[in-house]
C-alpha cells in the first residue's frame, strides 16, 4: 500500500460524493461543503483500510459472482458512509447504486490521469 494510492482514494471519496450529490437526484446534502469533505475523506480512508479487508473475505462470492459482488462491497461502503454522516442523505438503492457507479469510474479514471513517478536507475 502506498501514499500515491491512499491520496488517489481520498480524492476519488470527495470527488466522487460531490458528482453524485451534483448530479444525482434523491442525494442531498444539508449542511454545506465542509461535511461533503469528510465524509468523501472517511470513503476514501473506508476504501483504502477497509475494502481490501472486505474483498479477501469475500473471495468466495466475488468468484461465483465474476467479480460482481465487489460493486456490493462499495455500495456496502457508501451506505456506511450515509449513516455515520445524517447530513449526507441518500434516498433509496437507486441512487446509491449510481452513487457507486460514479465513485467506481472515477476509480478507474484518476489514476490514469495521474502520473506515476517514474524512478531512475542508479548505475553503480
Amino acid at each position: 500500500m502506498s501514499l500515491r494510492k491512499l491520496v488517489l482514494q481520498l480524492g476519488v471519496g470527495v470527488l466522487g460524493l460531490y458528482l453524485a450529490v451534483r448530479f444525482v437526484p434523491e442525494i442531498e446534502l444539508t449542511k454545506g461543503i465542509k461535511t461533503l469533505i469528510l465524509a468523501g475523506l472517511v470513503l476514501g480512508f473506508l476504501n483504502y483500510f477497509i475494502k481490501p479487508v472486505l474483498k479477501t473475505i469475500s473471495l468466495p462470492l466475488r468468484i461465483l459472482t465474476l467479480g460482481l459482488f465487489s460493486f456490493v462491497i462499495n455500495m456496502g461502503l457508501i451506505w456506511a458512509v450515509d449513516i455515520i454522516f445524517p447530513d449526507l442523505i441518500i434516498k433509496g438503492l437507486l441512487p446509491l447504486f449510481w452513487t457507486a457507479l460514479i465513485i467506481w469510474g472515477l476509480g478507474l479514471l484518476l489514476p490514469l490521469l495521474i502520473p506515476k513517478k517514474k524512478t531512475v536507475p542508479v548505475n553503480e
